[in-house]
């Protein structure tokens, strides 16, 4: 069962690619299909490319959420494989979101995951969710307590934006920032968002 804080994140991401106008959009870290089955919701999405490391995972998606509905299983395409690997059928689609899924990395991989995400699929937008460091006191957690025993890091805010507005800066994407959650007064929100979006090349000037 979904925690309604999960819940809350999936429906403002899925908001998040509706509002980007794509209709081809990739799930990297698909997971069990959580958010898979709020963007079938949406006819706007023709084609939805849904991946994850874990086949397990897959094999739920393919009896949960596509078994059964002949349009959802036309729309999507599973893939079993990782995100910080280019993959040529990745290739064409204009969004992807990557929600709570780059915690789980060995940060030696994150520079895998920018070349693949950022570079070679030129994706028109990209939203990405992950724990905010910063409000784990405010769950009563020790410092250096992680909320999930696979998670390898848990950014605090400043680093998790001096980060993204790196890759931004480096792969010609705006950036912009946004909280997920009750919100601290100091700590700010459990869920920590960045969107980001590709800067269109200008014509020159005659």
């Amino acid at each position: 069962m979904l925690t309604a804080l999960h819940q809350e994140r999936l429906e403002i991401v899925r908001d998040a690619l509706v509002a980007s106008g794509a209709r081809r959009v990739m799930d990297l870290g698909c997971g069990s299909g959580a958010l898979l089955s709020l963007l079938l919701a949406e006819p706007r999405f023709e084609r939805i490319l849904a991946m994850d490391a874990s086949a397990t995972a897959l094999q739920v998606v393919r009896g949960e959420v596509l078994a059964g509905h002949a349009d959802h299983a036309r729309r999507v395409e599973l893939i079993h494989g990782s995100w910080t690997e280019a993959h040529t059928r990745c290739v064409g689609y204009q969004a992807a979101a990557l929600v709570e899924t780059i915690e789980h990395l060995d940060p030696r991989d994150l520079s895998r995951m920018e070349r693949t995400v950022f570079e070679a699929y030129q994706l028109g937008c990209i939203i990405l969710t992950t724990p905010n460091g910063d409000y784990n006191s405010v769950l009563g957690m020790a410092p250096g307590e992680k909320r999930d025993p696979d998670h390898r890091f848990e950014w605090p805010r400043a680093r998790f934006r001096k980060w993204c507005r790196g890759i931004a800066g480096r792969n010609g994407y705006t950036v912009g920032f946004a909280g997920i959650g009750d919100e601290d007064p100091d700590h700010g929100t459990p869920t920590q968002m960045a969107t980001f979006r590709k800067i269109q090349d200008r014509p020159s000037a005659a």
